[in-house]
């Protein structure tokens, strides 16, 4: 099986600006760190976000909430100098984005309450997803991170052994993840999204 591999692209440290220069236009990169990473998601990767895209989408219109999902956009933690994340999928709360500087000339984000709901579908660097960002995206105040791993890539203290796919949820609780993994037919409760009438399965097979 091939599988994207997330990796360090350039030997010398980049700002954000110079990143932004480089490589802002183009949804396979983020910068963590200074370092820029190249995304190089395959298809599969792509065919679970995109489910679970249209599925918050549904959520989102049938609930007559004033959110939508970020399609090409950066999240830059306003604490974080040299780094940009680009997440699979974010669900960007419109009541918020008065109070984003760099929103009205660019599609970056940088506050975490303007966020709802973040998703990031694994590839080979899991570090990042399982570690890093669940750091930081608790760090933001983001109610709702999921960590959709279709092909069982995390570590062992992760996602427990045998490493198998699996469906980490997790919700802000003072200030901090709590992480419920749920695997095949295990029903999602989603606290942003309590419509939701999907299993593990679902999501990480992208099938209805």
């Amino acid at each position: 099986m091939i599988l994207e591999t997330d990796r360090p692209i350039q030997q010398k440290p980049l700002s954000f600006d110079e990143f932004l220069a480089h490589y802002g236009g183009d949804k396979r990169y983020e910068l963590i760190d200074g370092e820029v990473f190249d995304l190089e998601p395959t298809g599969k990767h792509e065919e679970v976000a995109a489910f679970i895209t249209t599925k918050a989408c549904v959520q989102i219109d049938r609930a007559g909430l004033p959110w939508f999902v970020l399609q090409r956009g950066l999240l830059r933690p306003s604490n974080a100098v040299m780094t940009a994340f680009r997440p699979d999928v974010a669900v960007v709360d419109r009541a918020e984005l008065s109070k984003e500087l760099l929103w009205s000339e660019q599609s970056i984000i940088t506050r975490g309450s303007s966020i709802k709901f973040v998703v990031e579908v694994v590839s080979s660097n899991w570090q990042n997803d399982y570690a890093r960002k669940v750091e930081d995206y608790a760090a933001l105040g983001i109610p709702e991170y999921w960590i959709a791993d279709y092909a069982g890539l995390g570590g062992i203290r992760h996602i427990g052994k045998p490493k198998q796919p699996t469906l980490s949820i997790c919700t802000l609780v003072d200030e901090e993840y709590e992480i419920q993994l749920l695997r095949g037919n295990e029903t999602i409760a989603s606290a942003t999204f309590p419509g939701l009438n999907l299993t593990a399965e679902q999501v990480l097979k992208a099938d209805r």
